[in-house]
């Protein structure tokens, strides 16, 4: 069985992954409190591809902490895999969660890390309302 990272982190599909997640994080944005709209906003302005970078750089680690949700599904495969998912959001949000809480850790700017842990909490609580949409873009994908 091939892995996630086979099926969406390689060409041509990846360029299609990363501009969808892009996507996602900007409708899930559009939201939110006016804190974080205009947070993104500004780092929007100031690096206009952050985003698409961010995503292209995690996207190997965020699919890798998702296989082992794959794996299980493809075992069973009772439902969709994205109904699988969505039924575990919050396992699955922890797991896409420790990527970036990895390089929290090992960021040198002690500012980062300290806004980091305090927004970890509401990370988590953002990434939870994300994963239907998460788990659909993941599901159209396998099955193209």
């Amino acid at each position: 069985m091939s892995s996630l990272i086979d099926k969406l982190g390689t060409e041509p599909t990846r360029a299609t992954v990363v501009a969808e997640c892009c996507d996602l994080i900007d409708n899930q944005v559009k939201t939110k409190g006016f804190v974080i709209k205009s947070g993104y906003a500004a780092v929007k302005t100031i690096k206009k591809r952050f985003v698409p970078e961010v995503v292209d750089a995690l996207l190997n680690e965020w699919l890798t902490e998702m296989q082992p949700h794959y794996d299980r599904w493809a075992a069973a495969k009772q439902s969709t895999f994205a109904d699988y998912v969505i039924s575990r959001s919050d396992d699955v949000a922890e797991d896409l969660l420790k990527v970036t809480d990895r390089r929290a850790e090992k960021s040198s700017h002690g500012t980062a890390k300290k806004m980091y842990s305090k927004m970890r909490d509401s990370a988590k609580k953002n990434v939870v309302e994300a994963i239907p949409d998460l788990a659909r873009l993941i599901q159209k994908h396998l099955g193209a």
